[in-house]
């Protein structure tokens, strides 16, 4: 068969109804890596569901338990057609969100796949079931249309506790970096830039959550009788964090600020547009770092964001000043942020602003990650998406979200490709999440093009990179 023999072959498990009925199978999978009480639905989903199928294509699987003592298996399944060839290493999460049935629209069950017109409702529909079944089907469409012969290497690795911070993930990365190795990295998650526009991201921001506190004694007091004589923690707090991000949204601690936006990125970023979309909601333009435009700043800088802020009891407001005050907040960062000395940075800001009574305390964090768009990778994957679908695509060096690549670009070594097949608007995360099927389509020929080029091409991109990194290598000794 030919390149675009393959790509309808792929499109046809849309057309036919394959990929609805498969998804549907796996939505129907409550795999809710927040609730331990539904660690057998991510059992069963790895042994039940995708092992069968990774089987029947050649694969050899293996689901491990979580190093991190958690029931979140992990699976690896690999495909190894000869030692010389290129190898990829393919990445999804199997599970969910809590599904918040009681909050879904018009009746809908997120455990049950819902077709709407274009969109498909369910719970994992975009991530990421959804996502990494378009992968699955693609890749199994291509096989069939090469022959049983795909040209390279695959391994896949699907985890249970992505949504859970992906607990165990780095470890079992760490411990089994021989089983792991591989030439790039190809993964779905996360949304395109527009629904229309097919989107190619090369890493994404990390992301560090704190929790500021202010306690100035142990129980309130009456504000008639002692307002203005004790200080109220509530706007100590707000001052502290007011001292960290101005009015505007622009970051005022040096040391949470990020360097310069490189100029390869810069020119990438050039070519994008941020909103507009359906659902998407209007941007505050005065909003962020001034100079910049909206792209560069969900792209290529930092943002500093209050998630949550308390003191007192809202619902029940009394006449006493409160006697602590509670506000976790959050820095997206990009490459280059000194984001591992959060904390010294924030406590010093506030020690010279006089906020010697606020607590710092660091929570969840992941590192930032970003493959220059000059990557031999990155060019053949941009002109392999261009080719299939005649769209130039967005390319983002890094998402505005985060994702635990790091563990895969910094820990691996691997240059990541990530190529998402949901939109801004899937209400990811919340009820009434769906896929667009529009997408899902076009994602299908998408990812054939792929791995009929990666089959065709893999070797001289990959020869390339090794030649460009020996190049540096010589010329920095």
């Amino acid at each position: 068969m030919t390149r675009e023999q393959a790509i309808l072959q792929a499109v046809q498990a849309y057309d036919s109804g394959a990929l609805q009925s498969a998804l549907a199978r796996r939505v129907a999978f409550a795999t809710e890596s927040e609730v331990p009480e539904q660690a057998p639905a991510q059992h069963a989903y790895l042994n039940d569901e995708l092992v069968p199928l990774l089987s029947e294509l050649g694969f050899a699987c293996d689901v491990h338990a979580n190093p991190a003592g958690v029931d979140l298996p992990i699976l690896v399944a690999r495909r190894i057609e000869a030692p010389g060839l290129p190898t990829v290493l393919m990445y999804g999460h199997g599970d969910v969100v809590r599904g918040n049935a009681a909050k879904w629209a018009d009746g809908r069950d997120p455990w049950r796949l819902q077709v709407d017109g274009d969109r498909w409702y369910g719970r994992g529909t975009a991530d990421n079931k959804g996502q990494h079944s378009i992968n699955l089907e693609a890749l199994a469409r291509t096989l069939a249309a090469r022959g049983g012969a795909l040209g390279f290497n695959t391994t896949w690795l699907i985890e249970t506790g992505e949504e859970a911070g992906s607990p165990g993930l780095a470890a079992f990365c760490e411990a089994r970096r021989d089983l792991l190795a591989a030439d790039v990295f190809i993964a779905s998650d996360g949304p395109r830039l527009h629904a229309e526009r097919p989107t190619l991201f090369m890493g994404s921001r990390g992301a560090v959550n704190f929790e500021l506190k202010v306690r100035a004694r142990e129980r309130g007091y009456h504000s008639g009788n002692w307002g203005g004589l004790l200080s109220n923690p509530a706007i100590r707090l707000m001052h502290a964090i007011g001292s960290l991000v101005d009015a505007q949204g622009r970051i005022a601690v040096p040391g949470l600020r990020p360097p310069p936006i490189p100029e390869a990125v810069a020119a990438a970023l050039a070519d994008l547009d941020v909103g507009g979309g359906e659902d998407d909601p209007e941007i505050n333009a005065w909003w962020g770092e001034p100079g910049l435009s909206a792209p560069e700043k969900v792209f290529g800088w930092n943002s500093l964001d209050v998630l949550t802020f308390g003191a007192g009891d809202p619902a029940k407001p009394v006449n006493a000043i409160p006697p602590e005050a509670v506000a976790w907040c959050q820095l997206r960062f990009v490459v280059g942020t000194d984001w591992r000395a959060l904390r010294t940075h924030v406590a010093e800001h506030l020690r010279q602003g006089g906020f010697d009574d606020v607590e710092i305390r660091v929570g969840m964090q992941a590192g930032a990650t970003r493959l220059s768009p000059d990557s031999p990778w990155v060019r053949w994957a941009a002109a392999s998406l261009q080719r299939t679908t005649g769209k130039r695509p967005a390319l983002l060096p890094n998402l505005g979200g985060s994702l635990p690549n790091d563990i895969f670009a910094d820990q691996l070594g691997l240059p990541t490709l990530w190529v998402p097949h949901s939109y801004p608007a899937c209400a990811q995360h919340a009820p009434n999440e769906h896929l667009l099927g529009s997408v899902a389509r076009e994602g299908l020929a998408i990812m054939a093009g792929l791995f009929w080029d990666l089959g065709d091409q893999g070797s001289s991109v990959r020869d390339s990179v090794r030649e460009l990194a020996a190049t540096t290598s010589s010329a920095n000794t």
